[in-house]
């Protein structure tokens, strides 16, 4: 190893492998070349690595604090909280919509201030969400808005999935991307499930039931994330926000198509996600909300599966066969409901969850595949490649507002009908309609991606 001096700065030296990364301080990394085999193999491999496995805890982290409310709002009642169903769908509901909108600026944040630097930022912002659920939670004559204020705070953990996925792929190269990419997403997402199953035996010990501690929990963990990060993390000096990369997305059609079948997948897990124990609590009150957990857990681990089925069926297809099984899922809930069969409804509901996570891995794996048809060279390529990178963004941030959508049907079915059938019957109705979208326009003979591979 040698050192040089750094031209950006007289006086500040660099340390300098033949074939590695070059640093500086502040853990800033100045040459980050991952398609170089011998920068890859010369240090790079394990820099990205190393910076993939703070990541997903982090992100992870973010998820759980996304999704804690949808633990915490079954159990107000019973800490003295006089909420209808309305408000209580609206608490479960409104942190799954900041996420989504943060999803965009979280996106530019890490060009503009560092991977590790945000990532730090990121974590420690967790602390006021989970402090202010802490400190509400024993105050049952908060007004509403104000709950409703504070469970908003929650969508800074879903913002954190943006920022963690356009950080990680800069550190990795294009025949690696996907698998790392799917790696930080499946850990965050599940999140979702570990805190549905763990918080609940939390708040429980000892006497009564102690809901601050789901907020306090996350309070050293936060703290370990943001540590972990400040040691193990680096900025790339070399990643840039690619304005262009959006630009191109937006104004691209099949932007808007498959953020529309995201909806229906990624939208449809953390909407379920989100309302699960509280559906389980309202129709089956005879039995605990604990086992809400396997439905979250289910969607988060049939991702990645998805998304393999996909790469050698096609991702058109897998989303198809994925809303095929999530509408007959839902059609079977609604039969669960007029038996009043809890063995029923549970099973239809791990089948739905299972069917949205297949459906998401399948529903991302389409995105290159759609930007990649039509081009030839190198140059058309590199075009393809940044507008699917766009469309990512796009896509997550838009595929989100699910979280808010499936809880507020469910608010207002219950509300208008005294039953949840009419949202579950919209709900398959759009599974229908997604499926038809997507096999008119990426599989129906004639169409022209039909022979594209997607």
């Amino acid at each position: 190893m040698t050192s040089t001096l750094d031209p950006a700065s007289p006086g500040r030296t660099t340390a300098r492998t033949a074939t590695g990364p070059v640093r500086r301080a502040g853990r800033w990394i100045d040459h980050w070349d991952p398609e170089d085999p011998d920068f890859w193999a010369g240090g790079g491999r394990t820099t990205a690595r190393r910076n993939l496995r703070h990541s997903v805890g982090a992100e992870f982290l973010g998820f759980c604090v996304w999704a804690v409310w949808s633990v915490v709002v079954p159990q107000l009642p019973a800490a003295g909280f006089d909420l209808t169903l309305d408000e209580q769908f609206w608490l479960i509901a409104v942190p799954s919509l900041v996420g989504a909108l943060l999803r965009v600026p979280y996106t530019f944040a890490v060009p503009l201030f560092g991977g590790r630097n945000w990532t730090v930022f990121s974590a420690l912002l967790l602390l006021l969400p989970t402090l202010a659920l802490a400190w509400v939670v024993g105050r049952p004559e908060t007004p509403f808005v104000g709950l409703l204020a504070i469970a908003a705070l929650a969508g800074f953990g879903g913002g954190n999935f943006a920022s963690s996925m356009t950080n990680i792929s800069f550190f990795f190269p294009e025949a690696e991307k996907g698998k790392a990419l799917g790696l930080n997403a499946a850990g965050g997402n599940l999140g979702t499930g570990i805190v549905q199953l763990v918080i609940p035996s939390i708040i429980a010990i000892g006497a009564g039931i102690h809901l601050e501690r789901a907020g306090l929990v996350f309070v050293p963990l936060a703290l370990l994330a943001a540590l972990g990060a400040w040691r193990g993390m680096d900025n790339l000096s070399t990643a840039t926000s690619d304005h262009r990369s959006w630009t191109k997305a937006a104004t691209h059609p099949h932007t808007w198509v498959i953020s529309t079948l995201y909806i229906g997948t990624f939208g449809s897990f953390i909407g379920y996600s989100a309302a699960f124990p509280t559906l389980l609590r309202t129709q089956f009150p005879e039995v605990t909300t604990t086992i809400a957990f396997l439905g979250a857990l289910l969607g988060a681990v049939s991702r990645p599966v998805g998304g393999a089925i996909a790469d050698r069926l096609g991702g058109a297809r897998v989303t198809i066969a994925a809303f095929a099984v999530m509408g007959l899922a839902a059609g079977s809930a609604i039969l669960a409901l007029h038996l009043h069969s809890f063995a029923l409804f549970l099973a239809s509901f791990l089948v739905l969850f299972t069917g949205s996570g297949i459906g998401n891995g399948a529903t991302y794996r389409m995105i290159p595949a759609v930007f990649r048809a039509g081009a030839h060279d190198g140059d058309e390529l590199a075009v393809a490649r940044r507008g699917a990178a766009g469309c990512i963004g796009i896509a997550g941030a838009v595929g989100a507002l699910g979280g808010f959508l499936v809880p507020r049907g469910f608010a207002m079915s219950a509300t208008a009908h005294d039953s949840l059938v009419p949202a579950i019957g919209v709900f398959i109705a759009a599974y229908v309609v997604m499926a038809t979208l997507t096999w008119a326009i990426y599989l129906r003979r004639g169409a022209r991606l039909a022979g594209a591979g997607i």
